[in-house]
């Protein structure tokens, strides 16, 4: 890893100890003096570190070993690492250092005090059209990025898009990547049913293609407020994707129209972004008529994003989770020994 291409501000990884590291703690309410729980998943917590030192906030991620055996979730929990250490990119969330210990593995990353789009979008119901544009061209840049590598994200949805301080979106979660050369195709059934590809479900083996169905589905889920294809049962989610038929809301207009409906064509050549001029299209299509691409990869645009961002104590854009007193289980199998 490249230690020149670290601002000067952040720590350098190598010397961020796991001992140096402290959680942060809810200053009021009912939760006051508990540690910060910034987010749960199946398969553990995402809490609020900062440095006694340094000052510096990260997100750290703990995961119980014993569960990720318990899923066969080994090769993904190593992939994630192997992918989040080479990668730099400003589109994406940054993984400064990983520990372990007998019951868990932790990642240490940026901390994106802004919160996540989903919590933003229901907050607000749906997004106007420019912060859409702006949300959706900063997961375009992170695609750009990791395509070029030949990874495939595959698990694009508005609760794996967070806000930093300035409103730029970061891609986290990379339990669904994948390596994969170009003209190979994967059978891996993943992803989140609403934004799963039709090829997906069929099982016909995909490719990069289906990170572009994904950004049909969130443009259409961030102007509507829901996504097109939903269901409380997957099996119903699935045969309307299969069947296909979007319907638009009245308010959406015919750019945002026009691109939603070439992202999300059955066929999987024909997909804006996956035909012979690659990811330019999606570019240049008209929806992003205002977009200055090279200004938001410097980092150079406002974010018409930050007007969602509440101001107050570094956690006031998450949820609030109680603390989890329960220890999983003790794991010696041994996959982690990499990690």
């Amino acid at each position: 890893m490249q230690e020149a291409e670290t601002p000067a501000k952040s720590l350098p990884s190598s010397t961020l100890r796991f001992k140096d590291l402290v959680p942060v703690l809810y200053q009021e309410g009912r939760f006051q003096g508990d540690p910060v729980t910034l987010g749960v998943g199946g398969f553990g917590r995402v809490e609020l570190m900062t440095t006694i030192k340094h000052g510096k906030y990260y997100a750290m991620k703990r995961v119980s070993k014993k569960q990720i055996v318990a899923k066969r979730q080994e090769e993904h929990m190593l992939f994630e690492k192997k992918i989040l250490k080479a990668i730099q990119c400003d589109f994406i969330v940054r993984l400064y250092s990983t520990f372990k210990d007998t019951r868990y593995i932790y990642m240490v990353m940026d901390f994106c005090s802004g919160g996540e789009i989903w919590t933003k979008l229901k907050e607000v119901g749906r997004f106007d059209e420019p912060i859409a544009v702006f949300c959706t061209a900063c997961v375009v840049e992170a695609y750009a990025y990791l395509h070029k590598k030949n990874i495939m994200y595959r698990d694009l949805k508005p609760e794996n898009l967070m806000l930093d301080q300035r409103g730029y979106i970061k891609l986290v979660d990379f339990g669904f990547a994948k390596e994969l050369m170009r003209g190979d195709k994967t059978y891996s059934f993943v992803g989140t049913p609403e934004y799963m590809a039709p090829e997906i479900i069929k099982n016909q083996g995909h490719d990069f293609a289906v990170d572009f169905w994904s950004l049909g589905i969130l443009i259409f889920e961030l102007l509507a407020g829901s996504p097109p294809f939903s269901s409380s049962e997957p099996q119903k989610i699935y045969a309307k994707i299969l069947d296909g038929e979007l319907k638009y809301p009245p308010y959406m207009n015919e750019a945002a129209k026009s691109i939603i409906s070439k992202l999300c064509r059955p066929r999987p050549g024909q997909r804006l972004g996956n035909t012979k001029n690659g990811i330019k299209e999606v570019r240049h299509h008209r929806w992003f008529g205002n977009m200055n691409w090279h200004k938001l990869r410097l980092g150079q645009l406002e974010a018409p994003t930050v007007r969602l961002i509440r101001k107050g104590p570094c956690y006031i854009n998450f949820d609030r989770f109680p603390v989890d007193h329960t220890k999983a289980d003790e794991d010696f199998s041994g996959w982690d020994r990499d990690f």
